[in-house]
């Protein structure tokens, strides 16, 4: 694209930001989401034009369409007779299959060569974020159902992002896969367990139903993925090249729809959630980092589970948050730890890139 587009969107971004203050200071607020909403637009093309920056695109679009669910979210929550919220748990159950279709049964195999890595990647995982969850909810003070937003994030597995950072990061891709592989077999019985644990005391927590809602929503698609890809792997390249769109699309629309049902929610609470979201991201980082390096694993390891532990699959706790019948409240962590992590492991593993591993 030419470079003078770039140039041209950063000026717009600008623009559309001083029209949106000045509107918003008039009290004018009709017009204010469209002019967020082209703020944010504008700032991911003019992004894609850095190489720095061309990694934070996706979340500032994701901030974008976020900025019209929060002024209008009318148009989010219902199009004719037809609630939104119903494409969550099919769109998770496609990019779960997507999953399943990038591995292969090799990838098992690392669990053999490398088990104290992998096995110090799964317990960090399912310790360091519901316990460090559970602390912020207590700091914090928030109403029952936020806490228990934020535990059901702290719950889940890793997810696809935290691979791709790995990746960024010039961390163990290998091991990366491999963690998340294991955290998300696992998460039928260690995402319900530590809910009815931890968050029981907040929401009543339906244990075995649970359990089964995580066997629909992410190991049947991962194992129909597999066997996909076993079978007919090449045959249809078409659906490799159209698999990571549509689960960037598929995550933005769950998190969209999640901030229109939950908007009052997130006025009253929104600032603070963003403060204790960011706080039990980081603690993932940090946590997971140092205690690679209490057992002395290779530096790229230790990157690796960092990445692991504190970055969450927000797009299952959104869709388990919806089972409940809780997405405008329970639903709200998970929609802001999705973008936020983005954010923060994009510079975590930007600066890990430029940092020899000695």
């Amino acid at each position: 694209m030419n470079r003078s587009i770039y140039k041209l969107s950063w000026y717009l971004a600008l623009a559309a930001l001083v029209a949106y203050i000045i509107i918003t200071a008039l009290q004018l607020h009709t017009a204010g989401g469209w002019l967020l909403m082209l703020f944010f637009a504008s700032l991911a093309l003019a992004f894609r034009g850095r190489a720095a920056l061309k990694g934070f695109s996706y979340t500032v679009m994701i901030f974008a369409a976020v900025s019209l669910a929060m002024y209008y979210p009318q148009y989010f929550i219902q199009v004719g007779g037809f609630k939104l919220s119903k494409l969550i748990v099919p769109l998770l159950q496609i990019i779960m299959f997507g999953m399943g279709t990038g591995l292969k049964w090799a990838d098992f195999e690392q669990v053999v060569k490398t088990p104290k890595s992998i096995g110090l990647g799964i317990i960090s995982q399912y310790t360091i974020m519901p316990l460090a969850a559970l602390c912020i909810t207590w700091l914090f003070g928030f109403p029952p159902e936020i806490a228990a937003g934020i535990i059901l994030v702290g719950s889940c597995p890793s997810g696809l992002a935290s691979n791709v950072m790995s990746y960024l990061a010039g961390a163990n891709l290998a091991l990366s896969v491999s963690v998340t592989v294991m955290v998300t077999l696992l998460s039928p019985v260690m995402t319900p367990l530590w809910m009815k644990v931890l968050a029981g005391q907040f929401v009543e927590v339906a244990l075995w139903q649970m359990m089964w809602d995580i066997i629909q929503i992410v190991i049947l698609p991962i194992i129909a993925g597999l066997v996909f890809n076993h079978f007919l792997h090449g045959r249809f390249k078409w659906l490799d090249d159209a698999m990571p769109l549509l689960s960037m699309a598929g995550i933005g629309l769950i998190i969209v729809v999640i901030t229109a049902s939950g908007r009052d929610s997130l006025l009253t609470v929104g600032p603070l959630l963003v403060l204790a979201t960011l706080l039990h991201n980081l603690s993932g980082y940090c946590l997971g980092y140092w205690g690679a390096r209490l057992f002395r694993l290779p530096e790229r390891d230790c990157r690796t589970i960092a990445l692991e532990v504190g970055m969450q699959n927000g797009g299952l706790a959104s869709g388990l948050a919806l089972k409940m019948g809780k997405l405008a409240t329970v639903g709200l962590a998970p929609a802001v730890f999705g973008p936020l992590m983005n954010i923060t492991g994009s510079a975590l593993a930007t600066w890990w890139k430029g940092k020899k591993i000695t």
